[in-house]
């Protein structure tokens, strides 16, 4: 009878630590889930257990707080029995301040016994006199001195879970990453694709949101790929991809949004977390420090990775050139180097019982160059004409700082009020320098491009949600954005032994671009008795644009956008959901898409932005049924998506370099996709998982492109993608387990071409130390032969064949350790979440 007790005290301690979740009442009904519960029991309410036991109107109450006296012990569980047989009386849970409150004692003699994770449970008499009621005074609890290989974990998350809203990748479980980047991890999530250049896709579409702890970065806007170089895969927690955002997130992603969680202390005390890894192409150390007591709570953290691989490439592309054939056959071996940072100052305060105030700064860095030797030989109608030599040496740097502060009020659970505001700045290097060598390789002159980039954010977003009954909430908010994007482009050259010196003739010009958004929402969630729940919601975006370069103000009209959602899960049974869902999504192109640069690094396949783009508008609807079979849960979807206005890549030849094409973005026209998603996870014992997924769709594309005789004429594409992932884990004892990981991607399909499949592997093994405070692992990625990537493309004016092979082959050492002693204490959130600029590609 006394585990009974204790039991459904915890069980009260846990419903009270999730007050934040759905809205009291909404449990009448349903969860997200639609599966039905019993009304939630807040912290310091009382429960009785035993109808048979007397009662009274005395109460007892008290305090509950750790050892030192720094802090309350939140949800502490408080269970009270008779002395006399240890009847069990009643239970409870402390609130947020330590204090705990029983009611309708009867007069006697009982034990008060304490409890919670991580604390040795105490114990402690006490007299109920008629007529008065009984203080227990402070309770003090001592951390326990169990050791964790003493403990049998039997409910830990598992590597993949899916949610009523999204399906979230647990990062952190994966040992196999360790050491690596922010790619390494993504890469792994079901759903997304990842290429060699760390673009992202999420079902086909490159045109999604990434925000990183649910806040947008400018570093982000400017190119995604680059952000996840910047992310160690040590400092990720978890990844969520939310292929249908309900209206309180921004309209952008046309495919949805993906949400890098960063691993944040949610412990009280004083801590330090020391992780390394030594590797054949990459190392990393992280130093990441935090210190909570009473009300206040600070983070300090740092982590770095140095980059260093080998690639190369081979170009055999032909265009139509004043009537004549001219084919470029290209070989570049290339050298890359990195050293990649994050580093973030975080604090927190309790105003009070029910406010709360948050800040923090993130320092982003990035230096990564690269060294490529070009040689290049030129074919007219077949006959060999010229044969060049480079050295290249480009220079992509870039620095980041995020800001933010939020005030969150809450009135009551389920209903609160926030305040939020983020600013953040990036600063973009894009140079190369290029060394023109003779048929002896001599040095018979040099170029440089010079392209420094300049991005500004600022986010004011205030937000309210209530219950407006036992199974309604309602939601609304109101956003402004405002953005300022800065480019300035020049060439030079230079002798062999000479100065650089600016050419008039070479290309050069600058582009200030401005973009505001003003946004408002509301959204409506309503649960049935018979586990049906809806969520409606509508958002309202006007986005206005001033832009200008070298030759004059740009041109773009101010738009504006209604856009609806529509959410509907129904639960069949306890173990099976169906959900439907409709949203409408912007995609607003992003820094990396618009900068006019010349980037003329390699002369034969040049790229450039383009300022005049417009925004893309989707339509995409989604029927996904989870379910678990025994030891198993297998979740599959069926989707479809339209694209107007599509951003996506064109290729030109260009008309002043010989053989050369130049690539630009364009809104093409339409896209269209159906596909399914497959995904399921097996617990084959308490010890070992496996789980994989599978994904296929059909894409097609049209749009227009330039014809024989230079004007545009209709084009289309599609195809089949096909792609899938395998994973499994094993635990031993003493600490030991083991990870494997297998995925494959098929060929994307482009408007002029494919674009190739890729595949990669990974196996990892880590020791846990005895005590728990660290481990040790070894891990091998690619030890085959690392990976390629074919990318045809063809167009009545040219055709191109480029194959790029990474030697990312690579072992690493990773090791652990943490230096402290806390306990638990729930953080709070920000709430800014910018979802609406899109990504830069960075091929």
């Amino acid at each position: 009878m006394k585990k009974i007790v204790l039991f459904y005290a915890l069980l009260l301690a846990a419903t009270g630590a999730l007050a934040q979740g759905p809205p009291p009442g909404m449990g009448n009904s349903g969860d997200g889930n639609g599966r039905s519960r019993s009304n939630a029991q807040t912290p310091g309410q009382s429960l009785n257990l035993d109808g048979n036991v007397p009662r009274g109107n005395q109460k007892v109450s008290g305090f509950v707080v750790s050892e030192a006296l720094t802090s309350a012990v939140e949800f502490a569980t408080v269970a009270l029995f008779s002395k006399d047989g240890h009847r069990p009386v009643d239970g409870t849970a402390a609130d947020a301040r330590g204090h705990f409150s029983i009611g309708r004692v009867a007069p006697g003699n009982y034990v008060l016994e304490v409890s919670f994770i991580g604390y040795a449970p105490k114990s402690q008499d006490i007299t109920v006199k008629k007529g008065e009621d009984a203080d227990a005074g402070v309770i003090k609890l001592a951390a326990s001195t169990q050791t964790l290989q003493e403990v049998t974990v039997t409910a830990e998350s598992p590597l993949v879970e899916e949610k009523v809203d999204r399906m979230v990748y647990n990062a952190e479980k994966d040992i196999s990453s360790r050491g690596g980047d922010g790619a390494d991890i993504l890469r792994k999530v079901p759903m997304l694709s990842v290429d060699l250049d760390g673009n992202v896709q999420l079902r086909g579409s490159s045109n999604i949101r990434v925000l990183i702890n649910n806040k947008p970065s400018t570093i982000v806007a400017a190119s995604v790929a680059d952000a996840l170089r910047m992310i160690p895969a040590d400092l990720i927690k978890s990844v969520e991809v939310i292929t249908s955002p309900s209206a309180k997130y921004d309209a952008e992603g046309a495919a949805g949004i993906v949400n890098i969680i960063l691993k944040k202390s949610t412990l009280e005390g004083l801590t330090l977390n020391v992780d390394a890894g030594l590797g054949l192409r990459g190392s990393n150390l992280g130093l990441n420090g935090s210190y909570r007591t009473g009300r206040l709570g600070i983070s300090l953290g740092g982590f770095g990775r140095a980059f260093y691989n080998g690639a190369n490439v081979l170009l055999d592309q032909s265009v139509l050139q004043n009537g004549q054939t001219l084919l470029t056959r290209q070989n570049a071996d290339a050298r890359d180097n990195g050293l990649f940072g994050r580093y973030n100052l975080g604090i927190d305060y309790d105003l009070g019982k029910n406010q709360s105030l948050a800040a923090g700064v993130a320092f982003g860095t990035r230096n990564f160059i690269r060294s490529q030797d070009f040689t290049t030989r030129l074919y007219t109608d077949d006959v060999l004409t010229s044969t060049t030599y480079r050295d290249v040496k480009s220079r992509d740097l870039s620095s980041s700082v995020d800001a933010n502060l939020d005030y969150i009020r809450t009135f009551r659970p389920g209903q609160e009020w926030s305040v939020s505001a983020l600013y953040s700045e990036s600063w973009l290097t894009n140079n190369f320098t290029a060394e023109v060598l003779s048929a002896s390789r001599s040095l018979t002159g040099r170029q440089r491009n010079l392209n420094d980039n300049t991005n500004r954010e600022l986010t004011l977003q205030t937000d309210y949600v209530t219950p407006i009954s036992s199974n309604q909430v309602l939601e609304f908010g109101i956003k402004g954005i405002r953005r300022q994007g800065n480019s300035d482009f020049l060439y030079q050259t230079a002798t062999a032994n000479g100065g650089f010196s600016t050419d008039e003739n070479a290309p050069k010009g600058y582009l200030n671009y401005s973009q505001n958004i003003a946004a408002a929402y509301v959204s409506y969630t309503y649960a049935t008795q018979n586990k049906y729940t809806f969520k409606l919601g509508t958002r309202y975006e006007r986005t206005s644009i001033t832009a200008g370069d070298q030759l004059g103000s740009i041109h773009i009209p101010s738009y504006q956008n209604l856009v609806p959602g529509f959410n509907l899960s129904k639960s069949l049974s306890q173990k099976t959901t169906l959900k439907l869902s409709y949203n409408n999504r912007i995609q607003r192109p992003g820094l990396q898409q618009l900068n006019p640069n010349f980037n003329a690094a390699n002369q034969q396949n040049i790229n450039i932005g383009n300022p005049n783009l417009r925004p893309e508008i989707s339509n995409n609807v989604e029927l996904g049924l989870s379910t678990s079979l025994g030891r198993a849960y297998v979740n599959v979807s069926v989707f479809g998506r339209q694209t107007n206005n599509s951003i996506t890549r064109i290729a030109v030849p260009s008309d002043t370099l010989a053989g050369a094409i130049i690539t630009t973005w364009e809104n093409i026209g339409r896209e269209k996709t159906l596909g399914a998603n497959l995904f399921g996870n097996l617990s084959i014992t308490p010890r070992w998982t496996l789980n994989g997924g599978l994904d296929a769709f059909y894409n097609y594309l049209e749009g227009q492109q330039a014809g024989l005789t230079g004007r545009s004429e209709p084009v289309s594409n599609s195809g089949f993608v096909i792609a899938g992932r395998i994973q499994s884990q094993l635990s031993f004892g003493k600490g030991w387990g083991v990870q494997a990981f297998g995925g494959v991607r098929g060929n994307r399909v482009l408007l002029q071409g494919t674009q190739g499949g890729m595949g990669m592997y990974s196996l990892g093994i880590r020791r846990d130390f005895t005590n728990k405070k660290g481990s040790i692992g070894l891990a091998a990625e690619n030890f085959f032969g690392g990976m390629q990537m074919r990318t045809t493309l063809n167009s009545p004016q040219l055709r191109s064949v480029s194959i790029n092979q990474i030697y990312n082959q690579n072992i690493k050492l990773t090791f652990s350790y943490k230096i402290g002693k806390m306990q638990f204490k729930e953080t709070k959130k920000s709430r800014v979440k910018n979802d609406d600029v899109m990504g830069g590609d960075s091929n």
